[in-house]
């Protein structure tokens, strides 16, 4: 394959973005295009043994920065590494474009300026993948839209559908709506209302609503709400993984005994973190665009820019976004 990534993406870039590629480069044998900074990325580049790797560096003359107004970025800086990245896959010189930067302004780049909306979607969404008891779940939307209409919802639960099954290839993935319980009835007037409709969709193994302890008890798939409630809901795991680890490894501490189990347990924990490490998945999908768009954290570490590289992988492969626009158009 042939991948973009945004060498200027992550927080502490080009270091882990361009790792990240190196390492990806070396591990799938596919092509990568390093978009940004010519002088900079080469300069990162001259760190790394690369003899043999299929590596191509792509200028990019603008960087979009992390307190970058997403509604002022797309105008402003035609040449970013993100404008460039996106148009490459529009231009199918690049099969997918991964990057750690500023999620708002990948978004409205891609949407108003680059790749835009494949026809029969209404509105795109931002994707996000945890691990649950080995398996993935994927959560839509988290983000991209705060105020979602039933209709909208609808179409992020076929997206993620066909996300699940196409990349990550779940046979018949459980599709469920995030509420505030799990009883038909629950939840606000759109919930609602998307539960009526996605009840008609025979197609879909729809499974009704279901509560945040259910995600993380693995009885949904696909979680579907609006982006609000996405958001706050990813931000909250993410955060109470961040806390549990660190209050484990606070009492751990505590005295003699609890090193000692502590130490016998390592590899036990070293399995937990895997699971609730948000590097290990790396980045999931802009699902609703014209391409193939993988956001990560702008926190992202080499391993997190290879691992979100896999994502678009598996995207590229499972052809998502021909998937999305001929299943949307026949369920339209």
């Amino acid at each position: 394959m042939r991948i973009a990534v945004d060498a200027m993406g992550s927080d502490n870039y080009p270091s882990p973005d361009v790792e990240g590629a190196v390492q990806a480069a070396r591990m799938y044998s596919d092509e990568i295009l390093l978009v940004g900074d010519r002088e900079t990325v080469e300069t990162e580049l001259k760190k790394h043994d690369i003899l043999g790797l299929k590596i191509t560096i792509v200028h990019a003359s603008e960087i979009v920065e992390m307190t970058d107004k997403p509604s002022v970025v797309g105008k402003t800086k035609p040449d970013s590494s993100m404008h460039i990245g996106m148009n490459l896959v529009k231009d199918g010189e690049a099969q997918a474009f991964v990057t750690a930067g500023n999620t708002g302004a990948a978004l409205t780049i891609a949407m108003l300026y680059t790749l835009h909306r494949i026809p029969a979607v209404k509105r795109p969404a931002l994707s996000s993948i945890i691990r649950v008891h080995g398996n993935y779940v994927t959560m839509v939307d988290i983000g991209a839209n705060t105020d979602s209409k039933p209709e909208w919802m609808v179409q992020f639960a076929l997206m993620g559908d066909i996300y699940a099954r196409k990349a990550l290839k779940l046979e018949r993935p459980r599709v469920a709506l995030l509420s505030n319980g799990e009883e038909k009835g629950k939840g606000n007037q759109a919930i609602q209302e998307t539960y009526e409709i996605l009840q008609a969709y025979t197609h879909l193994n729809f499974v009704g609503n279901i509560e945040p302890k259910d995600i993380l008890n693995g009885k949904g798939d696909v979680v579907v709400s609006d982006g609000f409630i996405g958001n706050i809901t990813v931000k909250s795991f993410e955060a109470f993984g961040s806390a549990l680890s660190g209050l484990i490894r606070s009492e751990l501490k505590r005295d003699p005994i609890s090193a000692m189990g502590g130490l016998l347990a390592r590899r036990a924990f070293a399995r937990v973190s895997r699971q609730i490490d948000p590097f290990e998945i790396g980045g999931a999908p802009l699902l609703g665009v014209n391409g193939v768009v993988i956001i990560g954290h702008g926190r992202s570490n080499a391993q997190a820019i290879r691992n979100a590289i896999n994502q678009a992988r598996l995207a590229v492969s499972g052809d998502i976004v021909q998937s999305i626009r001929d299943d949307l158009i026949v369920s339209r």
